[in-house]
């Protein structure tokens, strides 16, 4: 399918929640019959231009995050619909999203193609395999391939609200079959993950563990007790701080009334890129962002507050400096006096080097924990950065 970028979120997201899925007899579906593409005509169509177009004559790259998210709903509703029309509608929904990475920059004035297939399909779970294309052309090179991510999406039944079985997938050529051992291994990844996860909470800490929260704690607490005394070149996490509020609008729903989840991404990374802004004082050039998980439903409505902060930096590479940005997205209920956390994304930036006058060298600063709280999560970023994947993508 092929349809303008402009159109792509009002299409899409309605079409998200209008399929079906036959619950006496699932069908087998190859990658191929769900695929499907979208084209972005920047070199000749204006209006669309300026839409996708950022200040600084780029692509607004939230703006493809959430597209991404719309487009890969759509290619799950097609994976489980069937022609019956009186089959009990699927609940499908955003569960997580695989580290995103920058491969190149992209260019506003050069035709742009969103495209994407399931790889993969568990008993009530699929992933989609999303790719961000420039240049478009007849035959696709390797190099074309600007970005790649993988959506999670999980089946629910629309009355029970508990797991409901999806079609099967059956790769027939050999990169198909590739991608979906891919995204079996992946599969079982995240649950080593979670299993790991739970048995580490009940563990004791290592003792390099505390000797490495010590020796941060120490460093952050001369910046707050004797900030004159303090390294020039540091500055504490709390101090690199920003936030804004929304409340959650009947226009980013689904007809369950909830909120997508490449809206959530967009916003998350609008505030990152300005943290980072802020922080660098030069145009940041977004890397990466990693594995998110929607842990909880945002509905019409809800009072949303998205904070974000540098959670620490690396200056190893001069040329290309990386800043590390959390942002948590809280649901808030007055009414209820709760508040929850949804999301929590992790972005990574670099600063422009198209702007970087020669000779001179990025000024970018270490960040300190003030707290225990925030020395944790230093080391728990900075940890789950580092380690040696597993599983590519």
């Amino acid at each position: 399918m092929c349809s303008r970028g402009r159109t792509l979120l009002s299409t899409h997201r309605r079409s998200r929640t209008a399929s079906t899925c036959g619950r006496s007899t699932l069908q087998s579906k190859t990658p191929a019959g769900n695929r499907t593409s979208v084209l972005y005509n920047f070199s000749s169509d204006n209006e669309l231009r300026e839409e996708y177009r950022n200040p600084w004559n780029s692509i607004r790259i939230g703006k493809l995050l959430e597209d991404l998210d719309a487009l890969a709903g759509t290619i799950a509703v097609k994976h489980c619909s069937d022609s019956d029309h009186t089959t009990r509608p699927l609940l499908l929904v955003t569960a997580s999203v695989d580290k995103i990475s920058m491969k190149k920059r992209l260019r506003i004035d050069v035709d742009l193609q969103l495209a994407g297939a399931v790889a993969w399909v568990g008993r009530s779970s699929m992933e989609i395999r999303m790719e961000v294309i420039q240049p478009v052309r007849e035959v696709m090179e390797e190099d074309d391939k600007a970005l790649i991510a993988n959506f999670t999406f999980v089946a629910r039944d629309w009355k029970t609200h508990k797991a409901a079985l999806v079609n099967h997938l059956v790769p027939q050529t050999e990169e198909e079959k590739q991608l979906f051992a891919m995204g079996s291994a992946r599969d079982a990844h995240r649950k080593k993950l979670r299993l790991e996860h739970q048995e580490a909470s009940t563990s004791p800490f290592t003792k390099q563990y505390n000797d490495r929260l010590a020796q941060l704690l120490r460093e952050g607490r001369v910046l707050c007790e004797m900030p004159a005394l303090a390294d020039r070149n540091s500055i504490l996490m709390r101090d690199t701080r920003l936030e804004n509020a929304i409340i959650c609008q009947p226009q980013q729903r689904n007809m369950h009334g909830r909120i997508f989840g490449g809206f959530l991404m967009r916003r998350a990374f609008e505030i990152a890129f300005s943290t980072a802004y802020v922080f660098g004082g030069i145009r940041p050039l977004f890397l990466e962002v990693d594995h998110v998980d929607f842990r909880r439903p945002v509905d019409v409505g809800d009072f949303l507050r998205l904070k974000s902060c540098v959670l620490y930096t690396e200056t190893e590479n001069l040329e290309q400096p990386r800043i590390h940005v959390e942002v948590i997205a809280h649901v808030t209920q007055p009414e209820l006096k709760s508040s929850e956390v949804s999301n929590t994304f992790y972005f990574t930036f670099s600063l422009d080097p198209e702007i970087k006058a020669p000779g001179v060298d990025w000024n970018v600063r270490r960040v300190l924990p003030a707290t225990e709280e925030e020395a944790r999560t230093y080391l728990a970023r900075y940890e789950a950065d580092h380690i040696v994947h597993e599983v590519s993508v």
